[in-house]
C-alpha cells in the first residue's frame, strides 16, 4: 500500500457529508449544542470546585477532576465539528484541522478509559484496605499515575496519527459526522484493512480494561459482604455507584457495536453515525451530573456556593 500523501490531487480540506441525508439537521444540531454546553458547565463546575477547595485535594477528587478534563477534551474535538456542520452549515474542514481533531478525539478516548481504570483501583484500595489507603494512594502518586496514563495515551496515538497523515487521500469526502480515525481511513484511496491493524490492537487493549474493572468490583463485593454492619455495606455500595454508572455509559455503546458486528449485523451509515454520536456525547454528559449529584462532598460545596450567591444578607 502506498502511504505517501502525494497523489495527483493533494487534499487541503475535507467535506463532511455524514449529515447530508437528514431532514432535521437544525434540531439535531441544537441537541448536540445543548449537550455540549451542559458537559462544559458540569465538568467545568467539578474542576473549579475541586481546584478552589483545599478540602477536596484528595486522590478521589483529583481523579474526578482528571476525568472532567478528559471529558471536555473528548467531547470538544467532535462536538465543535458537528455543531459547525449542522448549525453553521460549514461542511468543510482543513486537512490539518481534521488530523488534529482526530488525534485529540482518540487521545481523549484512551485517557477516559485509563481514567476509569484508575478510579476503579482507587475504590478497590479505599474499600479493601481502608487503613492503608492514605499511605498507598498519596496525592503525589495519584498525579504520577495520571501523568503515566496521559503518556501511554500520547504514545499510543503516535502510530495512529502517522498512519492517518500518510494515507493517500485523492477525494476529500468524509462520509461520517466528524474526523475520527476510521472515517479518515475510509476516505483514503487505499485498502483500509492494513491501516486498522494497530488501531484494532489498541481497541482490544482498551476493551480489556473492562474485565479488569469487573474483577476489582468482584473483590469489592466480597469485601463489603463480609462487613457485619448493614449500614456500612450500604454506604460502601453507594460510594461505588457513581463509578459504575460512568463505566457503563462509556463501555455500553462500544460493547453494542462489537456485539452487533460479531452477530453479523451490518449497520448502515446512519446507524453507525448514530452509535458514534451516542458513544461520544452520552458519557461526557452523564459523568459530571453523576459526580455532582452523587458525591456528597462535591454536592455540599456546590450547594454552599449557591447559598452564598442567592441568600441576601440580613439587615
Amino acid at each position: 500500500m502506498n502511504l505517501a500523501n502525494n497523489t495527483t490531487m493533494r487534499v487541503s480540506q475535507f467535506t463532511i457529508t455524514g449529515f447530508d441525508h437528514l431532514s432535521n439537521r437544525k434540531l439535531l444540531g441544537c441537541l448536540i449544542l445543548i449537550s455540549y454546553f451542559l458537559t462544559l458547565l458540569g465538568s467545568g463546575t467539578n474542576i473549579c470546585l475541586i481546584l478552589i477547595d483545599r478540602r477536596l485535594h484528595k486522590p478521589m477528587y483529583i481523579l474526578i477532576c482528571n476525568l472532567a478534563l478528559v471529558d471536555i477534551m473528548f467531547t470538544t474535538s467532535a462536538s465543535t465539528t458537528m455543531i459547525s456542520v449542522l448549525l453553521a452549515e460549514m461542511k468543510t474542514i482543513s486537512y490539518y484541522s481534521c488530523i488534529s481533531r482526530m488525534y485529540i478525539y482518540h487521545l481523549g478516548d484512551i485517557t477516559e478509559c485509563l481514567a476509569l481504570t484508575l478510579m476503579a483501583v482507587d475504590r478497590l484500595i479505599a474499600i479493601s484496605l481502608p487503613l492503608r489507603y492514605h499511605s498507598i494512594l498519596t496525592n503525589s502518586r495519584i498525579f504520577m499515575l495520571i501523568a503515566n496514563a496521559w503518556l501511554i495515551a500520547i504514545c499510543s496515538m503516535v502510530p495512529i496519527a502517522l498512519t492517518a497523515d500518510n494515507l493517500p487521500y485523492c477525494q476529500p469526502i468524509i462520509r461520517y459526522v466528524f474526523c475520527d480515525y476510521p472515517a479518515m481511513v475510509r476516505a483514503a484511496c487505499a485498502d483500509p484493512e492494513p491501516s486498522f491493524v494497530v488501531s484494532t490492537i489498541i481497541a482490544m487493549w482498551l476493551l480489556a480494561q473492562l474485565p479488569f474493572i469487573f474483577l476489582t468490583y468482584v473483590k469489592i463485593m466480597f469485601t463489603v459482604l463480609k462487613m457485619p454492619n448493614k449500614e456500612s455495606q450500604g454506604q460502601m455500595f453507594r460510594t461505588c455507584t457513581s463509578h459504575v454508572i460512568t463505566v457503563c455509559s462509556y463501555y455500553l455503546p462500544k460493547l453494542v457495536s462489537v456485539l452487533l458486528t460479531r452477530v453479523g449485523l451490518v449497520l448502515n451509515l446512519t446507524e453507525r453515525n448514530a452509535l458514534l454520536i451516542v458513544a461520544t456525547m452520552v458519557p461526557t454528559l452523564i459523568n459530571p451530573v453523576v459526580y455532582c449529584l452523587r458525591t456528597k462532598e462535591i454536592r455540599t460545596r456546590l450547594l454552599h456556593m449557591f447559598s452564598k450567591v442567592y441568600v441576601l444578607p440580613r439587615e
